[in-house]
Parts: C-alpha cells; sequence; structure tokens
C-alpha cells in the first residue's frame, strides 16, 4: 500500500503547530496503525529529519495511550483503540489525516501528544476505596450480587484514553469520570466514600476544564471498551443523591 499522510506537528506546547504531509510505500495490510507510523519515523531517521512523537505502550489496546485523531475519528474508523486498527480498514492510495485529541484538557506536548494528566488527578480526587491492612480477607467475605459485579465491570473496563473528550463536541470528561465513579459505588467495598467519590471527583473534573455534558452521545460512540452512555446519567443520579443527603447534615 502507498499512502498519503498529513501528521500534526508542533515542536512543543508552546509552538505554533502545522499538518506536514508524507508519503510512505510498503504499508503492509496487516500492519497496526502504529506499525505503520513506525514506519515512517524509520525513514524519517534515514533522512535526518525528527520522528513524529506520539504515545504507545502495551500495543494491544489495554492501556490506553495510543491517543489519536485519524480522518477526524478518535481512533480512526472502527471501534478499536489506534493499535489495534490495522491498516487493512484503509486502502491504497488513501489520503489520510492524522492528529493529536483536541480538548482544552488535554494540552499538545509535542506532534501526537497530549498531557492527559488532568484524567490522573481526577482519579486522585476519589477513585479508590477503603482498604484496611492486615491480612487478606476470605474471597467470598463479602457477597457482590452478579448484576452489581456485572455492572461494575462493565464500567472497569474504561481504560482511561481519553476518546470520549476527543470526540466529545463540548470536549467533556464526563463518561470517563461516571466509569471511574460508577464501577467503584456499585460494590460494597466503595461504600464508605460512595458520596464523597462522587463529589470529590465531579468537583476535580469541573477543575479541570473540561467542557460541559449535554448528552450528546458521541462519547458513547467512540469508546473503543463500550462504556455505556447511560453511566452518565447513573452518575448524575449518585451526584444529586450525595449532594441531597450532605445539605441534610
Amino acid at each position: 500500500m502507498k499512502l498519503t499522510l498529513r501528521v500534526w506537528r508542533q515542536k512543543n506546547a508552546d509552538a505554533d503547530g502545522t499538518m506536514s504531509t508524507y508519503e510512505v510505500d510498503g504499508i503492509s495490510p496487516d500492519m497496526s496503525f502504529l506499525e505503520m507510523l513506525d514506519t515512517l519515523n524509520e525513514e524519517l531517521i534515514l533522512k535526518g529529519e525528527d520522528p513524529v512523537a506520539f504515545d504507545h505502550d502495551c500495543r494491544e489496546g489495554i492501556c490506553g495511550a495510543c491517543s489519536l485523531v485519524i480522518n477526524g475519528e478518535a481512533h480512526g474508523p472502527e471501534r478499536t483503540t489506534t493499535c489495534q486498527l490495522h491498516m487493512r480498514s484503509f486502502r491504497d492510495g488513501d489520503t489520510i489525516d492524522i492528529e493529536p485529541w483536541r480538548a482544552a484538557a488535554f494540552p499538545v506536548v509535542k506532534d501526537l501528544v497530549v498531557d492527559r494528566s488532568a484524567f490522573d488527578r481526577i482519579i486522585q480526587a476519589g477513585g479508590y476505596i477503603t482498604a484496611p491492612t492486615g491480612s487478606a480477607p476470605e474471597a467470598h467475605a463479602t457477597p457482590v450480587p452478579k448484576a452489581d459485579a456485572d455492572l461494575a465491570f462493565e464500567h472497569a473496563e474504561c481504560i482511561g484514553c481519553g476518546a470520549c473528550v476527543a470526540a466529545c463536541p463540548n470536549g467533556a470528561a464526563m463518561l470517563f469520570t461516571s466509569a471511574k465513579v460508577n464501577h467503584l459505588n456499585v460494590l460494597p467495598q466503595g461504600a464508605p466514600e460512595r458520596e464523597t467519590r462522587v463529589l470529590d471527583m465531579v468537583a476535580q473534573m469541573d477543575e479541570e476544564g473540561f467542557g460541559g455534558c449535554t448528552l450528546a452521545g458521541e462519547c458513547a460512540t467512540a469508546c473503543p471498551k463500550g462504556i455505556p452512555l447511560m453511566s452518565i446519567t447513573r452518575m448524575n443520579k449518585e451526584w444529586l443523591r450525595a449532594t441531597r443527603k450532605t445539605a441534610r447534615r
């Protein structure tokens, strides 16, 4: 396959960015999108040019590091992570636009790399449970109804990639935050911090400068792990419950 790549190049966070055009040839349809970028970078290095900076880690669709907007879509045309997107999803001769996540709370560091530490701070605000020290508890000491366990697992699948933010027309982080709130709030282990968790995490989300949610639904459509849009509704209910309970104290 021969492709024309239009890639966002930005020297650093303070520099102006621009789209640069590159031609790559000999691309196998079985390559992943990141392997195709590796091929481009090898050619750039041989020419003495600066390779394209992009995030990656596990390359197995688990870590969420491979954050790219491909032809205007978060992670590209398939509902998967960029590292699991293969070049057979494109055609020989295609022109592909490659950009970083676009959100005020995700400033560009260099080229296609953005700073997603805002997500880390949201987790630090309440994404934990009270865990007493000592010997490990018996596995079945705290029964969890299967429906609750399934719901918790569904939300725990969030890998924090940020596709929801990139796809949202408002740059909102509600789907990410709701997934992190809900997967702990439905479990008995998460009960001690149930109220403070949702209040603190939502407050931190707002402080980070993410946009407001208008339930456009683009976040759930782009999510590679299928976190449902109803997750946001569930978190809103948790927030109202916690707010009212706090106000009565």
